[in-house]
């Protein structure tokens, strides 16, 4: 393609050239009556403003330019040496390539052009757009891609974003040494290659558990593995995504085992992204459940193959019929009853139909013809990650092409690192792991978010000069959505920002074992809703409870929440000493538990009237330095420890006290119905004979969120 449009730019002859000229050249320049005469110039001429047009993050041309503009970096060398004719020339710019391959072509307006420096975030593509996160989040969903706020994008998932709203997507280059930015319609290196199909070698399928929580998932892989993993789970519960690789006869399968609790939404929605098959697991006694459901829909919408495994078939209330009837309303028909879905009949505990379950998956994985480019830079998934003691920020990673070798320097997300160590599924080191391996890597800057790509890279001076780019790219964003860009402040907005500083306010900090389980607990907490009580999460990190976390919360006034980590010494000590609170879990469920009590405790107890009886005033008399109300009661009773109003004509005119309550001459604590008594209310002496006095009870009652 791209030799043929060398071709027709290089043509020297006759009125005809201009015609075959390619549309790339009106996009690169306004068209002007002036630059007519530049078309019967020499083929040399002609060829090089087919090169890709830059300078068009610089303000807007006034008059043509007087001479064709150079091109990138890496074609000036090859651009003077441009043929007429030879078929060898060097190949077009992108851009003219793009364009006559049918896509948007470039248009002269700048205001219609998006010029960004890759890498591409979602946060930043977002603001450029004038779009809320979510909402681009939602467009990528609906496009099948799962991408998370700094999640980066493939520049042709941007361009089909922007070509939705008649915008033009174009990629900066940063020239070599700096200066200024000149435009290139490709992704900055590292980018993907076109893969040689001789370089194509098979991969082992990457084939992830899901399903409803305690549906045996973990269990099924653990007979599998042969090992004992749930029965070290807390709760029984998967609360991270394990990675493991499982070898039979002479093939190798690499498991993702996804938790299946409610919080861990978006843990089995990058599950599902990284995924060749889904085994959507399912009891045989319990039937299909909420998260089974969900389970199903992100598979469906990552496009991955669906089997399904009955487990628990050993029970005996298992109904074979009633889940594989659902699993046939759900599209899901099993191959026995005419569809095409494998539904294999398991028991985790007893090995039952293991062997079957292993050969389906055998079969579906020849039958999808899974290969990879197992030579070259690698790029990797990140499954989890999280701060080990002595080996800092670690990433547990899915090699998705190439060979990941101890020593590789690479860029993730906002972090670059080099390879320090390696370790497979079972700890053990390794030097290298290829396609479809999940593997360990020690040697990170910091610990990136699950989903991130990992990209290696030819030199750490290359990942540093990305990740500089990138951190840029992200301070810009912070300051743009800083308070500068808030509402103005309006009558409205200022009640309820006063409404807003009386509620109460719950201030946590997070610490967790893995980033993926701390994602999952912030997503809990945040769906806790209350009018009266509002939540702030000041912290949430991986790693230890350390002595900096216990001075944030004494200085903010928060409480420490630990998720199946530990805690310092120095930071006990220091808790202790400035009283802070550290409660620890290893349960999710039990977590979110404590921290709608918590809430609730903020709240101060309601006090609620328990009315106790009332009395009619029969007679007022005066006594020498106050009044006193003769009164017989009429229902219920009259205590001195509790609270009375004076009623005259349906309407309250005291409420205070009862300072005396007497019997003839005795004071007594209490005058039940029927009885006379004489009662004297706090300092009021304005009695009436008919007035009614109502006796009640202040109670204390907790209130709910």
């Amino acid at each position: 393609m791209a030799t043929s449009s060398t071709k027709k730019t290089a043509k020297p002859e006759g009125d005809a050239a201009p015609a075959k000229k390619p549309r790339a050249v009106k996009a690169a320049a306004p068209k002007d009556p002036a630059a007519k005469p530049a078309k019967k110039a020499s083929a040399k001429t002609k060829a090089a403003p087919t090169v890709a047009p830059t300078e068009i993050s610089a303000a807007p041309q006034t008059s043509p330019p007087a001479a064709p503009a150079p091109a990138p970096a890496k074609l000036e060398k090859a651009a003077p040496e441009i043929a007429p004719a030879p078929t060898s020339a060097p190949t077009a710019a992108p851009a003219s390539v793009a364009v006559e391959s049918g896509e948007m072509e470039m248009p002269t307006d700048e205001t219609k052009i998006i010029l960004m420096k890759p890498p591409i975030q979602v946060r930043d593509l977002a603001t450029r757009l004038n779009l809320k996160p979510f909402q681009l989040i939602h467009e990528l969903m609906e496009m099948n891609v799962f991408a998370t706020l700094n999640q980066n994008l493939e520049e042709a998932v941007a361009k089909k974003i922007c070509e939705k709203r008649g915008l033009f997507f174009m990629a900066e280059k940063r020239k070599e040494g700096g200066g200024v930015h000149k435009v290139a319609p490709v992704v900055e290196p590292p980018k993907a290659k076109p893969i040689p199909s001789a370089n194509l070698k098979p991969r082992p399928p990457v084939v992830t558990f899901m399903g409803h929580v305690d549906h045996g998932k973990t269990s099924l892989l653990d007979a599998i593995r042969q090992t004992k993993v749930a029965a070290g789970e807390a709760g029984g519960i998967t609360q991270h995504i394990g990675a493991y690789t499982v070898k039979r006869d002479n093939s190798t399968i690499t498991f993702l085992d996804t938790p299946g609790h409610e919080a861990f939404t978006a843990m089995r929605s990058r599950g599902a992204t990284i995924t060749d098959i889904v085994v959507l697991v399912v009891a045989a006694d319990d039937g299909i459940k909420p998260q089974t459901l969900e389970a199903l829909r992100h598979a469906q919408a990552a496009k991955v193959t669906i089997m399904v495994a009955v487990n628990k078939i050993d029970l005996p209330n298992a109904n074979l019929d009633k889940v594989k009837g659902q699993l046939q309303e759900l599209g899901l028909a099993p191959e026995e009853w005419g569809g095409q879905t494998v539904v294999c009949e398991v028991s985790a505990t007893k090995g039952t139909g293991i062997e079957k379950l292993l050969e389906m998956i055998a079969l579906q994985a020849e039958i999808l013809e899974l290969s990879a480019d197992p030579t070259g830079h690698a790029r990797a998934r990140v499954i989890e990650t999280q701060i080990e003691t002595g080996r800092g920020p670690t990433a547990t990673v899915l090699v998705q092409q190439g060979l990941l070798k101890v020593g590789d320097s690479f860029v993730c997300g906002p972090h670059l690192g080099k390879i320090k160590a390696l370790y497979n599924d079972a700890g053990v080191s390794i030097k290298e792991a290829g396609p479809s391996v999940p593997a360990r890597i020690v040697g990170l800057t910091g610990a990136p978010s699950p989903g991130e790509e990992v990209v290696v890279v030819a030199t750490e001076r290359e990942a540093r000069s990305i990740v500089e780019e990138r951190q840029e790219a992200e301070r810009s964003t912070r300051l743009a959505s800083g308070p500068a860009a808030a509402e103005g402040v309006t009558l409205e907005n200022l009640f309820a920002s006063i409404a807003e500083g009386q509620k109460k306010c719950l201030h946590l900090i997070l610490k967790g074992d893995v980033q993926g389980s701390v994602e999952a607990i912030v997503e809990a907490v945040r769906k806790i809703t209350s009018q009266k009580v509002t939540l702030n999460i000041i912290l949430s990190t991986i790693g230890p409870i350390s002595e900096s976390d216990i001075l944030l919360a004494k200085a903010s006034g928060a409480v420490v929440i630990g998720f199946n980590t530990k805690t310092d010494n120095a930071a006990a000590n220091a808790a202790k000493r400035e009283g802070i609170q550290i409660k620890l879990f290893s349960i999710i469920y039990e977590l979110v538990d404590q921290v709608k009590e918590a809430m609730t405790g903020l709240l101060d107890p309601e006090l609620r009237e328990s009315p106790l009886g009332n009395a009619l005033v029969k007679k007022v008399f005066e006594l020498s330095k106050f009044m006193v109300a003769g009164c017989q009661v009429q229902t219920g009773r009259i205590t001195k420890s509790g609270r009375a109003r004076v009623v005259r004509r349906k309407q309250p005119i005291y409420d205070g006290a009862v300072v005396t309550l007497k019997r003839f001459q005795e004071d007594v604590p209490e005058v039940r119905q029927g009885l006379e008594c004489g009662i004297r209310l706090g300092n009021f002496d304005e009695y009436e004979e008919g007035d009614i006095i109502e006796c009640y009870q202040l109670e204390k009652v907790a209130q709910a969120l």
